[in-house]
């Protein structure tokens, strides 16, 4: 890959406009980033530990809850970094990786809500074919397909990123290494660059966005030809979570997407609504709204405090 580049590092300036407030930032999300992960790997010790939790549905949340490990960790660390006072030097390559992991996460996470949304629309308006069409072989193979969707877009969109000469400047205007911010660092015209970006990133979200919402058309229309009202309950039940769990991760795209003009401080604070907020919300969604898994967290839980009492 040539570039010519000069730069060996890049110096990450922070969230716009919350200069002298770093203290607070790192209290709050020094909470933030460790429950994330524990709420997360309680979902799945749960799922794990009770065979109950064998099905297709719970195979995806336990994937659900390893990525929502995973993301917030590409940027919590080094943003926790710089929230104390230390370097808000990023390498290079670090910058790279940081970059491709982002979207590589955030592009497969996006590919396996389509994946869960499919799964309940399979279970409600085919129950009796349900395990006959998502038999094990099929939901390893949809995981696969997600994973490789978000390792090619984050391919595509890091190559071309960083395939730019970066000589000049290297001040970083936001808390992680994102395109929009990289971008304008470039020592020649990026604009090329950038319409690969736009158009790549709008034709998987617009993907993704209109088959779950074909999925969640039909597992409607299944709803409302249930007769019984005690039927429709229990059908909505099943996927009330995974609606709330979607709301959370496409609402602040959705919303930074609809302002016509450009503003550092709301798409920061969209960013880390989507990146560090969603992800412990999601682990709570499932363990209050689930009754198979809180179950399973409150025999784990009776386990762990009768083995700390021996």
């Amino acid at each position: 890959m040539r570039n010519h580049r000069e730069l060996k590092e890049f110096i990450l300036l922070g969230i716009p406009q919350t200069e002298g407030l770093e203290t607070v930032l790192l209290v709050i999300f020094s909470f933030i980033y460790p429950l994330t992960l524990l709420g997360n790997l309680l979902i799945l010790l749960a799922i794990v530990s009770s065979s109950t939790l064998h099905t297709p549905m719970y195979f995806f949340l336990g994937l659900l809850s390893i990525m929502d490990m995973l993301f917030p960790s590409v940027l919590c660390p080094k943003m926790l970094v710089c929230f104390s006072g230390q370097s808000r030097a990023i390498s290079y390559k670090g910058c790279a990786v940081q970059l491709f992991f982002y979207h590589f996460l955030g592009s497969t996470e996006g590919c396996l809500y389509s994946v869960m949304a499919y799964d309940r629309f399979v279970a409600i308006c085919h129950p009796l074919r349900y395990m006959l069409i998502m038999r094990p072989g099929v939901c390893v193979g949809l995981v696969m397909v997600a994973w490789l969707v978000g390792c090619l877009q984050a391919t595509i969109l890091t190559s071309f990123t960083f395939q730019l000469p970066y000589c000049g400047p290297n001040r970083v205007d936001h808390f992680f290494c994102d395109i929009p911010a990289v971008l304008p660092l470039a020592c020649a015209d990026s604009s090329s660059v950038q319409g690969v970006a736009s158009t790549s990133i709008g034709f998987l979200a617009l993907m993704l966005w209109l088959s779950i919402c074909a999925s969640y058309t039909c597992i409607g229309i299944a709803i409302l030809r249930i007769h019984s009202a005690e039927g429709r309950q229990k059908a909505f039940s099943t996927c009330s979570a995974h609606l709330i769990a979607i709301l959370c991760a496409f609402g602040p795209i959705i919303i930074v997407y609809l302002h016509c003009t450009p503003n550092p401080l709301l798409d920061a604070t969209v960013q880390l609504l989507n990146n560090t907020v969603s992800p412990m919300l999601n682990s709570l969604i499932y363990s209050l709204r689930n009754k198979e898994v809180k179950s399973s967290l409150k025999r784990i839980c009776h386990n762990v405090i009768f083995i700390v009492l021996q």
